[in-house]
């Protein structure tokens, strides 16, 4: 029997990139034309023959759904070609299937990669999260937090006054209390309708996208994605599970999850070193969609690695045929 093999995030990370390249390839002639489910289903096409190979024996921890609702890329599903290291793989083949059907900013094709066993195995449920970007002393920010104080100890921390701070939040009805109590503050808003992994990327490059602070409730496969970002950028995320019945409870214990009041950290959600990639699909703040020329699609792709820190900007001119 053959030792197990070393995650070596390094060898592996150019591959990740083509994984999220050609997902965002095969959703290009989607853009625009309405059609959601033909989008996402190109892009989960397209990724699993890519992960499919891969040097490794990947499991999907954070995937399109349970086995029973997914046809590809399900939780669970084994991916790669078996001859490399054990795996765990976050990913969201689309992320933003509304964006990319009506065209709107910052759809994005998003996957993650660490040693097996190291990321949360959250289940399709909410999750209440809270991420700020990097250089801030750790809880300076909690969930136990009301919005204002939120606001109120960032601002502090930032130097700054409370209406230089921007928060991201998710525009959904949920939200029209938090909206209503940051406005009070003075700080600002950038609503967002779809892609909340982005909407908490923002915060790790202020500087970039104006975005200081998100906060809100979305899902929580999102979170660990999410997470995994962050994880290579810097800064802080942190996730409570929201249960609205039986179903997702038991949703949770499946996942072999037993504390369902835990506020998770971002080290929570991936304990060890991560590869992370999204090539951008749609125009946004943090990378630029797919552009057509004459016999060419050329994407932008954003690659890090929590190891290193190094977050790399790859544009890819892809022939068409």
């Amino acid at each position: 029997m053959s030792a197990p093999q070393d995650f070596n995030d390094r060898m592996l990370s150019l591959g990740l990139a083509r994984v999220a390249e050609q997902a965002a390839i095969a959703s290009a002639d989607f853009i625009g034309r309405g059609d959601e489910k033909a989008a996402d289903q190109a892009a989960v096409n397209a990724m699993r023959d890519q992960l499919n190979r891969l040097d490794i024996k990947g499991v999907v921890v954070i995937g399109e759904g349970e086995r029973d609702e997914a046809p590809m890329l399900y939780i669970g599903e084994e991916v790669g070609n078996g001859t490399g290291p054990g795996v765990d793989i976050a990913l969201d083949p689309l992320e933003g299937t509304t964006l990319t059907a009506k065209d709107m900013p910052n759809a994005l094709t998003v996957i993650a990669m660490g040693p097996r066993g190291t990321m949360l195995h959250a289940p399709d449920v909410y999750m209440d999260k809270l991420a700020i970007g990097p250089g801030y002393p750790e809880g300076v920010v909690t969930l136990d937090m009301s919005p204002r104080e939120r606001v109120e100890a960032l601002a502090k921390a930032k130097g700054c006054q409370l209406d230089e701070i921007t928060v991201c939040i998710l525009e959904r009805p949920r939200h029209e209390e938090m909206i209503g109590e940051v406005r009070s503050t003075g700080a600002a808003i950038r609503l967002i309708t779809d892609g909340d992994v982005a909407g908490v990327m923002h915060t790790a490059e202020p500087a970039m996208t104006g975005i200081d602070m998100y906060m809100g409730q979305g899902g929580a496969p999102e979170g660990v994605l999410a997470a995994s970002a962050l994880k290579c950028m810097g800064g802080q995320i942190y996730g409570r599970l929201l249960f609205r019945n039986d179903d997702e409870r038991g949703r949770a214990e499946k996942a072999g999850i037993t504390d369902l009041d835990k506020i998770y950290a971002r080290d929570d959600m991936v304990t060890d070193h991560v590869i992370f990639a999204a090539t951008g699909v749609t125009s946004g703040s943090l990378l630029p969609g797919i552009k057509r020329e004459v016999g060419y699609l050329t994407t932008e792709t954003i690659l890090m690695r929590s190891k290193t820190g190094s977050v790399r900007r790859m544009v890819y001119r892809n022939p068409t045929r």
